[in-house]
């Protein structure tokens, strides 16, 4: 018996947009479109209506925005399943932060290829969470850098956790799913998988989102720089 198609809502105010991403994500025998909403209150309201299982949604919309409607879906314990990736028209737009704050599994830019969307929909629907390092990595160094800005996660950091956990939590700020980050290290899938767990019940993080923007909060991945996979820290840096 085959699996259940993936339900996908998508949330835009522009109609030409979300009748492009509906005929893209119809065309996959694994997706099936369940409802399309204009802004952020509709939404709100179809994810729990439609059973949607991922939620494709704008940041700018009108009489409620992405980032409110997530934290609606967010803070909904019936509609605990459902996890929204964040549609932004820049890789650079601080709101992109904020939607990860309100419980955004990950996020895409508008112009990114058809395929990679369909991809981000099958990792985020697995429980996984969808954030391309390079443009998280600018986006969390600028909100760190001003003056005054608050925590992103207050209170946590990854002072408590064991080198190996050091290394599996720099590998996924980097942007490595399970399997890669097994790899990298010599791994089992499995066992990559159980300290991923581990690391977020120990730093209180929500999802893998959280323990990204942690990773850099913290120092322990820096922008433009590769960890040092036999510590975990980011490399040192030496003089030409």
């Amino acid at each position: 018996m085959s699996p259940s198609p993936i339900r996908v809502l998508l949330a835009d105010d522009q109609q030409l947009v979300r009748a492009s991403f509906a005929m893209l994500i119809e065309s996959s025998p694994d997706m099936e479109v369940v409802g399309q909403a204009g802004n952020g209150a509709e939404a709100a309201e179809l994810a729990r209506t439609a059973r949607a299982d991922v939620v494709v949604m704008d940041i700018r919309m009108p009489q409620l925005d992405g980032i409110e409607a997530t934290r609606l879906i967010a803070a909904d314990e019936d509609l605990a399943g459902v996890k929204v990736l964040v549609l932004t028209t820049y890789d650079t737009d601080d709101h992109v932060v904020d939607a990860l704050r309100a419980g955004a599994s990950g996020f895409l830019v508008k112009d990114t290829r058809p395929a990679d969307l369909l991809t981000a929909i099958r990792t985020v629907a697995a429980g996984d969470s969808l954030l391309s390092p390079g443009p998280t990595a600018r986006l969390i160094a600028r909100v760190l850098s001003t003056p005054g800005a608050p925590p992103l996660v207050p209170g946590t950091g990854p002072g408590d956790l064991t080198e190996r956990e050091r290394q599996v939590l720099a590998l996924v700020a980097r942007g490595l799913n399970n399997t890669e980050t097994a790899e990298a290290l010599g791994l089992s899938p499995l066992t990559a998988k159980t300290h991923v767990s581990r690391i977020m019940g120990k730093l209180r993080a929500r999802d893998r989102a959280q323990l990204v923007i942690i990773a850099y909060e913290s120092g322990l991945v820096v922008p433009g720089e590769s960890p040092d996979l036999m510590t975990g820290r980011p490399r040192e840096r030496t003089e030409n």
